[in-house]
């Protein structure tokens, strides 16, 4: 699924705490079988594997076949949309911050 054909947006896929600790662990590991994603929290296999169809729906996540066996591995580039957004406001408030500490510096003199 191209970028353009998402079907869920970056944003809201990310908004759950559990989806941004699977894509934590599927950052650290190149590849990672649904069983070893599961046993990594206090929920069954079938809420895990509806966070990963949010993440995969948002083009965060892909998957393969291995047997009968799913593995999923982390797609990031998605996240470059909320990079770039973070980098807005990021800019903001540095240039906001120089300029309250212009006025405080001239409030002083």
């Amino acid at each position: 699924m191209s970028e353009n054909n998402q079907l869920r947006d970056v944003f809201d896929a990310i908004a759950d705490p559990t989806r941004r600790r699977l894509i934590r662990l599927l950052a650290e590991e190149k590849e990672i079988p649904l069983h070893e994603l599961t046993a990594q929290f206090q929920m069954g296999r079938t809420a895990v594997s509806k966070h990963l169809t949010i993440l995969k729906e948002a083009g965060l996540v892909l998957d393969r076949k291995v047997g009968r066996e799913t593995r999923f591995r982390l797609n990031a580039s998605p996240l470059r949309e909320i990079q770039d957004w973070l980098a807005f406001y990021s800019k903001f408030w540095s240039e906001n911050m120089l300029r309250l500490n212009q006025l405080l510096e001239e409030e002083e003199e």
